[in-house]
């Protein structure tokens, strides 16, 4: 619904002024900035100060003739001043309330310095660990991607885009960027209608449905159609099918890239039909745009882009405070926000595997070795300059009194003459036990940073070889923006905990981790390959018509098939890789921590239902363990039978608990059409009847099954 100060600003607006509002622009000098407001541009990148915020906002709204007040936009990814965990750890938490908590201060510290508006959060399903932009979004899964978006647009908007504090958040990238071919940036996509449906387009469907203030268009092409010209897409389901009422927002030149695409032969024929296709603000335009021949474009598309920035506008109350106050913009992390950053990056950590090294006792000597030990390059991808540094690893242990830390980094990121692997090793000889800190440093991923060798780069992975040939204990801790390929080492590791890039607060919630005063209790939101040459490899994929055998013998879940003909004949002709074992390193949903569970026979409320009705299904576990600790109880459901393939299992449901030592509780979910459904090609949602099973449990690979009919 259009308000009557919309209605009223359109019916006074020129031709002109109306294509500035549809406008952002880069950070010009503020000189630059003050004259293209003045001009009529409606959104500009963040000035970086509260002060410089207030005197772009005041050309708007007291030097124009209309005094609209402008956008101002930024990437904030995960953290302004205090950075948290980048986005795919905090997946790893499976806490969407943390994530809404992060997303909060986020907020708050963008508002006080006059952001308006952030380009996040990244709702992009990522199957393909290549692929940098990884780091920016939540992972493999569906369900965890709805999920966690949502909390990161709940805690940017707080569901009142007017209250103090707010950012208009913006779902990116509409849509399947996530899986562009080879794994390659801004690569093309082209995949069938049922799998766009029920991959990629859901987590948007759910951020629509959350009621974001804004959409993103993505860089690829879908079905040979760039998405910045792609009306079926943009308007056809999003704003007719959805009904999303909010502005669509072009990536950086992603109107003028429709030239290089070949869909347009000019920039004036490109902006025409990105504006046509349901395109509402272009980003990165020409100041020169200003001036371009409205009359080209359909005075009703014209208007209705229009309404919808000024709607944001209204939304965020600019129109009655346009300005911030100066004295109360946060520069810099406060000791909640800090404490706030450091259990986030705790709670993000997964313990891929665990002999007992894990905790590190108390009084021990502690070698500290690889690049990321005196590293301090823990804020990944996407933090500003302005951001608030992280210390280091070293520098952590080193407050620790009860602890004797010596530190011989080796080897570096990506190997250099000063190398020297065989001096750690003997350094070792010295040590109770060793910590390697390895990794891929925060330039590896994000935006064009994508990779063909998914390995540590450099001599990081000789050094873990070299520790274990010590026969003293060690322990590896990786730090990464993505999945690696691990397995040229991972079978010599006693214990590797997977800390991700962490944020400001890294180093010391590392240090918790070893140490045992946090639990490493998170879960891997997307597999790790074996090889970068088995990508993709998620979990949720479909069955072939002749899934790999072992002695003649296939298990489609929870349904065994006997396979005819000799074993041998019949194992070489399934889907599979001469030289490489089946399934991922370590699988979506893997992880432990330092407590132990067990989990009870799973019941549903009634073992038969109607396609429409929900079932209540209960789950009791126990922590067999002497310390509290937290459990990532996982449901996943299995289609047995469908009218199409359907993935081998989904995950519908998951909660994370603590428990105190010795702790049984009982964990209840609903499962009703939304988890056992799926969208079929022509747009319709389908709950077919037959038998379901869903698996519960703490990991992918260690799930109880209960059974479920649907009539």
């Amino acid at each position: 619904m259009i308000s009557s100060r919309i209605r009223e600003l359109l019916s006074q607006m020129s031709p002109q002024e109306k294509l500035g509002q549809l406008q952002i622009v880069y950070r010009p000098r503020h000189e630059e900035a003050a004259a293209l407001v003045r001009a009529g541009i409606g959104a500009v990148f963040w000035p970086q100060s509260a002060a410089a915020s207030n005197a772009l906002q005041r050309e708007a709204v007291e030097g124009t003739r209309l005094g609209i007040p402008i956008l101002i936009g930024l990437d904030v990814i995960h953290g302004q001043r205090t950075i948290a965990p980048v986005p795919l750890a905090q997946a790893a938490s499976f806490d969407p309330d943390m994530v809404e908590r992060l997303a909060r201060t986020a907020a708050v510290e963008a508002r006080s310095g006059g952001v308006t508006w952030t380009f996040s959060p990244m709702i992009d399903v990522s199957r393909d660990p290549r692929w940098g932009r990884v780091v920016e979004g939540f992972g493999e899964d569906v369900h965890v991607t709805s999920v966690m978006g949502n909390a990161m647009v709940r805690g940017y908007q707080e569901q009142d885009l007017s209250r103090p504090g707010t950012l208009a958040a913006t779902a990116k990238h509409f849509v399947a960027y996530g899986q562009p071919d080879g794994g390659r940036d801004y690569n093309s996509v082209d995949m069938s209608a049922q799998r766009l449906r029920n991959v990629y387009l859901e987590p948007f469907r759910a951020a629509v449905r959350a009621d974001v203030a804004a959409v993103m268009a993505s860089f690829n092409t879908v079905a040979g159609v760039p998405m910045h010209a792609n009306g079926a897409l943009l308007t056809g389901i999003l704003k007719d099918e959805w009904g999303f009422d909010g502005l669509v927002v072009g990536d950086a030149d992603g109107v003028a890239n429709l030239v290089p695409h070949r869909v347009a032969e000019t920039i004036d024929d490109a902006v025409r039909m990105a504006y046509a296709a349901g395109v509402d603000v272009e980003m990165g335009g020409a100041p020169s745009a200003i001036a371009w021949d409205a009359s080209t474009l359909d005075p009703a598309r014209l208007d209705d882009a229009v309404a919808r920035v000024l709607g944001v506008k209204e939304a965020l109350g600019l129109f009655e405070r346009p300005y911030v106050d100066e004295a109360a913009e946060r520069v810099e992390p406060t000791d909640a926000t800090r404490a706030q950053a450091r259990r986030a990056a705790a709670r993000s950590a997964v313990l891929l595997q665990n002999d007992g090294t894990l905790p590190l006792s108390t009084g021990s000597r502690v070698l500290l070795t690889g690049p990321y030990a005196t590293s301090t390059d823990h804020l990944g991808a996407w933090a500003q300059s302005f951001s608030a540094r992280s210390s280091s690893i070293a520098d952590a242990l080193r407050a620790r009194d009860d602890i004797e830390v010596i530190v011989e980094e080796g080897v570096s990121f990506f190997g250099d003459r000063h190398d020297d692997v065989d001096a750690v090793a003997t350094a070792a000889l010295e040590a109770d036990v060793v910590v390697v800190c390895v990794g891929e440093p925060s330039s590896l991923s994000g935006e064009a940073a994508s990779r063909s060798d998914l390995r540590l780069p450099g001599r990081q992975a000789d050094l873990i070889r070299a520790i274990a040939g010590t026969g003293i204990p060690f322990v590896v801790v990786l730090a990464n923006g993505r999945p690696l390929v691990v397995a040229d080492w991972i079978d010599e590791a006693p214990a590797v905990l997977e800390v991700w890039h962490g944020g400001t607060e890294a180093p010391a919630a590392i240090v918790d981790l070893l140490l045992g005063d946090q639990e490493p209790a998170g879960r891997l939101p997307m597999s790790f390959p074996r090889s970068a040459g088995q990508v993709p490899v998620h979990y949720a994929h479909e069955n072939t018509g002749r899934p790999a055998a072992v002695r003649g013998t296939m298990t489609l879940e929870s349904v065994d098939v006997a396979l005819e003909g000799p074993a041998n004949v019949q194992e070489k002709y399934t889907s599979k890789y001469l030289d490489l074992d089946l399934g991922p390193q370590f699988s979506f949903g893997h992880g432990s921590g330092y407590a132990t569970f067990s989990y009870g026979q799973p019941r549903v409320s009634s073992a038969e239902i109607a396609a429409d009705e929900a079932v209540t299904l209960e789950v009791e576990v126990t922590n067999t363990s002497a310390r509290a600790g937290d459990e990532v109880v996982q449901v996943y459901v299995e289609d047995v039978v469908a009218s199409i393939a359907p993935p081998v299992r989904r995950l519908v449901a998951f909660r994370r608990r603590t428990f105190a030592a010795g702790e049984t509780a009982t964990l209840s979910f609903e499962i009703g059409p939304e988890q056992l459904g799926f969208w079929l090609a022509d747009g319709r949602f389908a709950v077919e009847p037959g038998a379901f099973v869903m698996h519960v449990g703490g990991a992918l690979e260690r799930t109880v099954p209960v059974r479920l009919q649907v009539r």
